[in-house]
């Protein structure tokens, strides 16, 4: 039996600590510290400089590209393994390669599986994430999975614009579910916006069904990743005589010319969490985005799942 005063500590991969400093500060404690060592080749070497024998550790890392992102995260779990940690949970706030959740066409990989794997073969009891890119992936877990909606955020958002009219739409039929919890918790009608796509990342024709005219509507999405369908169909739906587009998603992977596309775009406001930093290069026009600190989210999770308490109410859909 764990005595109830056993120790828990945080800690951050290099490329997620602005956001695990936002989480450690809402927990009213500190980052644990840690080090990487990178040699002359490339290779890399993740080491712990305090004591975790017997703590419950936490790991703060989203798995974007690089692929060295995840390599860090399976390292430090690894280590942390080794250094006799009571148990190691992965804070994975955008769970990369959960768009590879199927086998879509003949001789590809589920990579979303495989990750599961590597993190299980790594020595990790439990992960935290957000806004899995299709729920079923939890499945692909021997281990529990904490599945954080970022909703709260987004819907509070939402009723503080007071927008009239408002409508709420989805890019695609496979946000329909996403959409249409939406707008049953807001009262609002629904539009579906339909998509053919001629290959990967590219769109072709699009359409929408759902009275469009005349709304204040609001796009909700989990990834935007080249934003060439969330932009399209935000074009489309002030074509058809929308009064105006705004857009909420949780991962803002924003690949290419995607930041291009949305300033661009007919989209008045593009509101996305933290999940992935922002990109800061000042050739890049991010004006048109608003992001919100999915931090406090994760802090109250953590501090639940370490007090042994239930979280359920974290929950929004």
């Amino acid at each position: 039996m764990v005595h109830s005063d056993h120790q828990f500590k945080i800690f951050s991969c290099r490329n997620s600590r602005y956001l695990a400093e936002k989480i450690a500060k809402s927990l009213h404690t500190e980052l644990g510290k840690s080090e990487v060592t990178v040699f002359s080749d490339g290779e890399f070497q993740p080491a712990f400089l305090e004591s975790v024998r017997g703590a419950t550790v936490f790991i703060v890392q989203s798995t974007f590209p690089p692929t060295e992102n995840l390599f860090e995260l399976l390292l430090m779990i690894d280590a942390a393994r080794r250094a006799s940690a009571y148990k190691v949970i992965a804070v994975i706030p955008y769970f990369g390669w959960a768009r590879q959740d199927r086998k879509d066409r003949p001789r590809v990989s589920i990579g979303a599986k495989l990750v599961a794997n590597l993190l299980h073969a790594a020595g990790c009891d439990r992960v935290m994430t957000a806004d899995l890119h299709a729920d079923q992936i939890q499945g692909f877990f021997d281990f529990p999975v904490d599945h954080i909606y970022a909703s709260n955020l987004f819907l509070s958002y939402i009723k503080g614009l007071k927008l009239e009219n408002l409508s709420i739409a989805s890019p695609d039929m496979g946000g329909a579910k996403r959409a249409n919890a939406y707008s049953r918790i807001l009262s609002v009608p629904m539009i579906i916006c339909h998509k053919s796509r001629e290959k990967a990342n590219v769109v072709g024709t699009m359409t929408a069904i759902g009275d469009v005219e005349d709304r204040n509507i609001v796009i909700v999405d989990d990834i935007v990743d080249t934003a060439g369908t969330i932009t399209k169909c935000a074009d489309m739906l002030l074509d058809k005589g929308a009064i105006s587009v705004r857009a909420v998603c949780t991962h803002a992977v924003l690949s290419g010319n995607a930041c291009a596309r949305v300033a661009k775009s007919g989209i008045k406001e593009f509101i996305v969490t933290d999940t992935i930093p922002m990109r800061q290069d000042p050739e890049t026009d991010i004006s048109k985005f608003t992001v919100l600190s999915i931090a406090e989210t994760f802090a109250d999770v953590i501090e639940k799942v370490y007090k042994f308490k239930s979280i359920s109410d974290t929950f929004v859909f």
